[in-house]
């Protein structure tokens, strides 16, 4: 790409599973648009999008209990739960036709079958987690969901988690066979070398340094490339900033009204990871617990299988940090960078009403190896320190935003900002994040292309057959779907442990 000023299309800055996401379906509405991606690490799919700076789980709330809290009078609701279900089937649809037309290579390359389990402890943990079941059990999108409160049926579906165990201790468990476990690094990857083998510019090390609205109602990037500092300029008819952490700073930069009032708490991640094969081969599944008091829902612990570039291992926490910066790659000084005048309340507020949230993290931060390895020994109590060693994962920007009663508020998930005139889009926060990138794709076309709608409605229910509906409301629509997306993206070859014959209420189904 020369120096001299251009005008494109689509601008997608950042290079992850997001903007790839993005790329590929303006690309099959719109094939004779001109996409320019812009990413300013040396290979796209390197920042939250990698494998090792995630835990990989296509978030279905098949084991997620963030998604279903209890309320103080102790009652809870599927709504949440059911909602980012439907979000990944989304995802599956649109990979499976995606897959079928020959877009997305073997599907065995960026997804896995993983049963997905929640574990506890206690017995008020225990009395939850059974109260959960009995609400998702008849919910079509979460037939099939098991529980236990039996260790040797336990032990059948997960064998590292019983051994060394106290048999006094109350325990309870579920299960969801069709769990995934998903490189998204991978998955980035192939999204846009198939875009690129079709015209998409994909441009690495460049770093947007500058955007501006101009008159004519184009956008102006002023970016550098990182290998010899040379900068130049770009316009664009539409810019999408899907660069992680980074674009909060882009979306204010841009001066577009919704983005004021937007603040970010950043939160580094680090796991205990092994790759003994014995260890391995004994866990076959992702098993989430319970967060901690005043843990944010991103650190509910969990002990992962991880499938990446063919290999298999294990994966432990994630252990909370904190770092000024917003990106694994940034900068000690991205937070303050985006303290602004209109954003000062809403994240003071914020911090206010989450003072444990800062206890716990302090917490964290000054763990000891020990401390983590206790915390592994909960779920898996014959772990040895030897087999574990830390890495360290990707950071995560928590949403701070106005809110009209509180001054501000704190919120765990993803937020779409898109301009007015339907010209700007950025997202900001975390997860369950790249599980619900076609979801988040959608909302984007009905907020910024209203009008294009109507042309591509038909093109994108060929593409993802449950668009504009909902399978949970539909039984026969939900197992269809689910048994066609399992087949197509090879995950019906999923174990499925002897869970032993255990009667009701040791192990029982939907």
């Amino acid at each position: 790409m020369g120096d001299v000023t251009k005008t494109i299309d689509v601008a997608l800055i950042g290079g992850g599973i997001m903007s790839a996401t993005l790329g590929a379906l303006l690309h099959r509405l719109e094939p004779s648009w001109s996409i320019h991606v812009f990413e300013r690490l040396s290979q796209v799919g390197q920042e939250s999008s990698n494998p090792w700076n995630n835990a990989g789980t296509g978030h279905a709330a098949l084991c997620e209990l963030n998604y279903m809290p209890e309320a103080p009078d102790g009652s809870m609701t599927t709504a949440k739960a059911v909602d980012i279900n439907e979000q990944f089937q989304l995802s599956r649809q649109l990979w499976s036709s995606f897959v079928e037309d020959g877009t997305l290579p073997d599907p065995k390359g960026f997804i896995s079958p993983t049963p997905h389990m929640t574990f506890v402890w206690g017995e008020d943990n225990v009395d939850y987690l059974r109260r959960r079941w009995e609400l998702l059990k008849d919910e079509p999108l979460f037939a099939g969901i098991e529980y236990s409160e039996d260790a040797e049926v336990i032990r059948g579906w997960a064998p590292t988690l019983i051994p060394g165990r106290k048999r006094s201790q109350p325990i309870a468990a579920t299960r969801a066979t069709d769990g995934t476990d998903v490189d998204f690094g991978a998955l980035t990857r192939m999204l846009f070398g198939r875009l690129e083998q079709e015209g998409t510019i994909i441009n690495t090390d460049v770093t947007v340094t500058g955007l501006k609205r101009l008159s004519d109602g184009d956008w102006r990037l002023r970016l550098r490339r990182e290998v010899g500092q040379a900068t130049f300029e770009v316009k664009a008819r539409f810019v999408f900033v899907g660069a992680g952490g980074g674009a909060l700073k882009l979306l204010q930069q841009s001066r577009i009204p919704e983005a004021k009032g937007f603040a970010g708490f950043p939160i580094s991640g680090a796991f205990l990871r092994t790759d003994n094969p014995e260890i391995v081969a004994r866990h076959t599944a992702k098993v989430y617990g319970k967060a901690s008091v005043g843990a944010p829902p991103m650190s509910v612990p969990h002990l992962d299988t991880r499938v990446v570039d063919g290999e298999t291992s294990l994966l432990f926490g994630p252990y909370a940090g904190w770092s000024p910066k917003y990106l694994k790659s940034g900068s000690y000084t991205d937070m303050f960078e985006t303290i602004k005048a209109h954003n000062i309340w809403p994240m003071m507020r914020a911090g206010l009403a989450n003072l444990g949230l800062v206890n716990y993290l302090v917490g964290e931060v000054f763990a000891s190896r020990k401390q983590r390895l206790d915390a592994l020994r909960e779920f898996m109590p014959e772990a040895k320190d030897e087999d574990w060693r830390l890495i360290v994962a990707g950071q995560r920007v928590q949403v701070m935003k106005k809110d009209a009663e509180k001054g501000g508020v704190l919120q765990f998930g993803t937020e779409l900002v898109t301009g007015a005139d339907g010209t700007i889009a950025g997202l900001l926060g975390a997860s369950p994040g790249a599980s619900t990138a076609v979801h988040v794709m959608l909302t984007l076309f009905e907020r910024c292309f209203p009008e294009r709608m109507p042309a591509w409605r038909e093109t994108l229910r060929e593409l993802i057959p449950s668009y504009g509906t909902k399978l949970n409301a539909d039984p026969d629509a939900a197992r269809e779907t689910l048994a066609r997306t399992a087949r197509v993206l090879q995950l019906t070859d999923a174990e499925t442990p002897d869970s032993g014959g255990a009667s009701v209420p040791a192990a029982t189904t939907a």
